[in-house]
């Protein structure tokens, strides 16, 4: 008798530099039933989506060594990468923000501090769309 194949759970990589906020986002992410992981840095984000594949992004605009914004664009320049959904955050949530990271790849734009709510619906609206 063979085993169903078990459904893998969705990774979501943090790329948030805010130890608070980060702990924060592990903590709602588990609750969804996915699986976090972290990055604190612009540099470090790239390697680890290199190397990860993960199956969403949620991307801070402002990191050190890299912004989000350039971030987004390398992720979208890669022909590996390209179909990663990003979901980018920052705390300056101006329509001219949003419309940067619209521009730039990202698939949604939530302003900091998020309602949980949006943050979920945002969350499942990308892994949805991309499966």
């Amino acid at each position: 008798m063979t085993q169903p194949a078990q459904a893998s759970i969705p990774r979501v990589l943090v790329v948030e530099d805010e130890d608070n906020i980060a702990i924060a986002l592990d903590y709602l992410i588990r609750r969804e039933g996915l699986e976090p992981e972290r990055v604190s840095n612009g540099a470090e984000a790239m390697e680890r989506i290199r190397a990860s594949h993960p199956d969403l992004v949620l991307l801070d605009v402002m990191l050190p060594e890299m912004s989000g914004y350039e971030i987004c664009q390398a992720v979208r320049l890669d022909p590996e990468l390209k179909h990663i959904p990003i979901l980018m955050m920052t705390a300056r949530g101006s329509a001219v923000e949003r419309r940067k990271g619209l521009a730039l790849g990202a698939d949604g734009f939530i302003a900091k501090p998020f309602e949980l709510k949006e943050l979920r619906s945002e969350m499942h609206r990308l892994l949805d769309k991309a499966e």
